[in-house]
C-alpha cells in the first residue's frame, strides 16, 4: 500500500464522526475521492458517493460505513459536569476514564469519562457494572454557567481519535468500525479509475449506520443499484472465549470474510468466490450469527424492487471499544477482491437465483 493511501486511512480514522454528526469524516473521505472520480457528491444526510463510468447501463454500489458510536450531551450539572446518553451500541464497561472531545459549534472542548472512585465504592457496587446514567464528563468547568459558555445540550461527542500501527501489520483505531470499510470503498473506486469498465460504480461513504442503517437506506434507493457491496467489519475470534462454535474460526491476516446469510445473493457471492480463486486472493468464509440485519447489506438488498447483494466483512478484535484491532493484510485483499470482481463484470449480468 503507498505512502499516499496510508495517509488517508490515517486521516480518515483520525477524524471524529458520531452517528448523525459525520462531517469531518465525510470531508476527508470527499477531498480524496475527488481526485480521481469523475464526480463527487454528498447528499442532504451526509452520505458521500463519488461515480465512476455513470452512463453504462449496470449499475454497481459500494457502501462502506464512516460513522462511529459515540455519545450526546443531555444535561449539564450545578457542579459543571455533562451527562450523557450513548449514541450507538455502546459498551458500558469500556468507556469509565476515558478521553472524550465534545464537537461544539465552536469547536473541540476536551473531556474525561468520571465516575465514582473505588474507594468509595461499597461491596455491592464493585462487583456490578456502572451504569451510564452514573457517569459524567468533566470539562474541568467550576460550574454550570461556565460550563454551558462552552458545551450545549445535544452537543455530540467523541472519543478521542487514536490510530497507530501495532506491529507491520496490525493496527489500531477507536473507529475502525467501520472507517476501514469507507476506506476500503475508496481505495477501489482508486483502483477502478485506472481500468477500462463496463458498468457504473458508486462508491460510497455512509451515515448513520450505528443507528439503523439510516444512508444506506436512502443512499442506495438514490442510485438503484443492481449491484450492492457493503463492507463492514466482522469478529475476528482468535482470541480466548470467543465461541467458534457460533462465529466460526475467523483469525486476523487470512484474508476478509465473505458472508453466507440472507443479506448476501447467492449468484453474486460464486462470481466473488470464483474470482478471489482465480486471482489467488485468500479469504475466509461465514456463516452469520444472524439470520440477516446487522449491516448496510441488509438495507442495500431491500431498496425499491430489491438488489444482489455481498457483505464483505474485515475480522476486528475489540469491536466496538477504543482500541479496535485490524490487520491490513485484509484489507489489502478486500480491495483485491472488489476491484477484480467489478473489473470483471461485463455489464449484462444477471443475478436471480436459480436461473444460472
Amino acid at each position: 500500500m503507498d505512502k499516499k493511501s496510508l495517509k488517508f486511512l490515517e486521516d480518515l480514522m483520525m477524524s471524529s464522526s458520531p452517528s448523525g454528526y459525520e462531517e469531518e469524516a465525510a470531508a476527508v473521505f470527499r477531498k480524496y475521492l475527488a481526485t480521481f472520480c469523475d464526480e463527487v457528491k454528498t447528499d442532504v444526510l451526509g452520505n458521500t458517493a463519488g461515480v465512476l463510468n455513470r452512463d453504462a447501463k449496470l449499475k454497481v454500489m459500494l457502501a462502506g460505513h464512516y460513522d462511529e458510536i459515540g455519545f450526546q450531551i443531555v444535561y449539564i450539572s450545578d457542579e459543571g459536569l455533562c451527562y450523557f446518553r450513548p449514541n450507538g451500541g455502546i459498551d458500558k464497561l469500556n468507556i469509565p476514564s476515558s478521553e472524550v472531545n465534545i464537537l461544539t459549534e465552536n469547536g473541540v472542548v476536551r473531556g474525561v469519562i468520571g465516575k465514582k472512585p473505588i474507594h468509595l465504592l461499597s461491596a455491592k457496587e464493585r462487583d456490578l457494572p456502572v451504569e451510564i446514567r452514573d457517569m459524567w464528563i468533566d470539562i474541568g468547568a467550576d460550574n454550570r454557567k461556565e460550563a454551558e459558555k462552552l458545551v450545549t445540550i445535544g452537543d455530540p461527542v467523541a472519543m478521542v481519535p487514536n490510530f497507530k500501527f501495532l506491529s507491520k501489520n496490525r493496527f489500531m483505531s477507536k473507529g475502525m468500525d467501520d472507517k476501514v470499510g469507507a476506506f476500503i470503498v475508496a481505495e477501489v473506486m482508486k483502483n477502478l479509475s485506472k481500468r477500462k469498465l463496463n458498468v457504473a460504480v458508486y462508491g460510497m461513504g455512509t451515515v448513520q449506520e450505528e443507528v439503523g442503517l439510516r444512508g444506506a437506506t436512502t443512499g442506495t434507493f438514490a442510485v438503484d443499484p443492481q449491484v450492492g457491496f457493503a463492507i463492514d467489519v466482522g469478529f475476528a475470534t482468535d482470541l480466548p472465549d470467543i465461541p467458534k462454535k457460533l462465529l466460526g474460526d475467523i483469525k486476523l491476516g487470512k484474508g476478509p470474510e465473505l458472508s453466507r446469510s440472507a443479506d448476501n445473493n447467492v449468484v453474486l457471492g460464486r462470481i466473488v468466490r470464483k474470482v478471489a480463486k482465480e486471482h489467488k486472493i485468500p479469504y475466509q468464509d461465514t456463516a452469520s450469527h444472524r439470520a440477516s440485519g446487522g449491516t448496510d447489506a441488509a438495507q442495500m438488498q431491500m431498496t425499491r424492487g430489491g438488489v444482489a447483494t455481498c457483505l464483505i466483512s474485515i475480522p476486528n478484535r475489540y469491536m466496538h471499544s477504543q482500541v479496535e484491532i485490524c490487520d491490513i493484510r485484509d484489507v489489502e485483499n478486500a480491495i483485491k477482491i472488489l476491484t477484480e470482481t467489478i473489473a470483471s463484470f461485463k455489464g449484462d449480468e444477471e443475478f436471480i437465483p436459480g436461473i444460472n
